[in-house]
């Protein structure tokens, strides 16, 4: 747990790599790293994800928290484990996913929208929640789960653009998650130069 701490905690965002192969995502991972994200994660409805996501435990970067993501059943869960994931995130409630990343003793982010959901999962062992499809409320969304659910680490993901990444984290959000809007078609062999500044921007508009 203390890696995935450290790193929202140096950078609050963690990057969504997906795509039909997961070819690119070591290098997409290294550029996101180098520019200071430093939590990625491997979803795994990508075709040969759970290779590559092993022989890129083996040679990741020093600070850089390695996750998998799309985890929906137990079975999901040990095998991402066993490949080196060190954190799960689920799309949706996926309670026996939080029960079995307990067990295994890696963090979980279960996806959630309503306060009942939210809730639930956090009652049952989550270690934060991530607030999924963040935009269908946006930030005046999350502030007023948040009134009610104070203590509750929200990790708003799902249509976040980078302009917009500075309000969720004003009303509350613990971290972001961020998918095409940072990653863009970076793993698709697109440009790493693009990805980097689409990166640079988002650290500053965070920090200032």
């Amino acid at each position: 747990m203390t890696e995935l701490i450290d790193a929202l905690t140096t950078t609050p965002v963690i990057a969504i790599l997906r795509s039909a192969s997961p070819r690119h995502f070591p290098d997409v991972a290294d550029a996101l790293h180098a520019s200071g994200v430093r939590a990625v994660e491997f979803t795994l409805t990508t075709p040969g994800v759970l290779d590559a996501l092993r022989e890129y435990a083996a040679a990741k970067p020093d600070g850089l928290a390695l996750g998998a993501g799309t985890v929906v059943t137990p079975a999901d869960a040990r095998r991402a484990v066993e490949a080196g994931a060190t954190y799960l995130i689920t799309p949706a409630t996926c309670l026996d996913v939080v029960a079995e990343a307990r067990r295994l003793g890696v963090p979980v982010l279960p996806g959630a929208f309503t306060p009942s959901e939210i809730l639930s999962v956090w009652q049952a062992g989550a270690t934060m929640v991530k607030l999924f499809p963040a935009s269908v409320g946006g930030p005046e969304y999350l502030r007023a789960v948040r009134a009610p659910l104070g203590s509750v680490p929200l990790v708003p993901t799902g249509g976040i653009s980078l302009d917009r990444a500075p309000a969720y984290l004003a009303a509350g959000a613990t971290a972001l998650g961020m998918g095409g809007p940072l990653v863009g078609d970076a793993c698709e062999g697109g440009s790493l130069d693009a990805l980097r500044e689409r990166a640079a921007t988002l650290l500053h508009g965070i920090r200032s």
